[in-house]
């Protein structure tokens, strides 16, 4: 019997890295997958090729597509700051769209393996307040998926699996862990340089470090 597939949504940062362990674990052969969509932080580019091989994806997929053309994001318009306060309401950094762009591409690829299971790293608990990690979106995207695809109306059935939605920063550093995921290859910073060392001060960086805190894990993250 042929092992089972799964694509997974790695952008190099903490919780993808960490869904592309639990699909392992899970006993996936997995293919991963990262958008190069025009993000300011290029880092996270390096780091989810480092850790897909790391934790050994069957392959590793660059999908390339603009959604700085569309803008409407600090994280693909530079002339939008990086805030470095909480706000209210969804923040500046929400990329309109974007979960909902990179399932669509993973649901393609996921059809031309013949895979049945994308995971993707969303959280509704320790985040952003971004609209597209909520499991009200991940359940609906579901449905659409089997309306849409072959995949789902022949009867093979498509599951989108997030399994981090519930969990806490320090509990998915925690499971991390226990799985080997070694933190310091990730970059999870709205405005990291070149080399991926962290602002410090982004939301994504102040949630971050609250994890590791949290967790009463040592933090690995090289700042800037």
């Amino acid at each position: 019997m042929s092992q089972k597939k799964a694509v997974v949504l790695v952008s190099g940062g903490l919780d993808s890295t960490t869904v592309l362990a639990i699909a392992q674990a899970e006993g996936f052969q997995c293919y991963s997958i990262s958008l190069d969509y025009g993000q300011r932080m290029r880092a996270e580019l390096v780091a989810a090729e480092r850790v897909a091989k790391a934790l050994g994806s069957i392959e590793h997929k660059v999908i390339r597509l603009d959604l700085g053309a569309i803008g409407g994001s600090a994280l693909t318009d530079a002339s939008i700051a990086i805030p470095q306060e909480q706000s209210q309401g969804v923040p500046i950094t929400y990329v309109p769209a974007r979960n909902t762009v990179f399932l669509s591409i993973a649901l393609g690829w996921a059809e031309v393996l013949g895979a049945n299971d994308i995971f993707i790293g969303v959280n509704a608990v320790d985040y952003s307040g971004y609209p597209d990690c909520r499991p009200d979106y991940i359940a609906a995207y579901q449905k659409m998926a089997n309306l849409a695809t072959c995949a789902g109306t022949d009867g093979g059935g498509l599951r989108i699996r997030a399994p981090l939605i519930d969990l806490s920063k320090a509990e998915i550093i925690k499971q991390g862990v226990a799985l080997g995921v070694d933190y310091g290859q990730t970059v999870s910073c709205y405005q990291a340089d070149t080399d991926g060392r962290a602002c410090g001060l982004c939301d994504s960086c102040r949630l971050r470090q609250a994890g590791f805190q949290a967790a009463k894990v040592s933090d690995p993250t090289r700042y800037q």
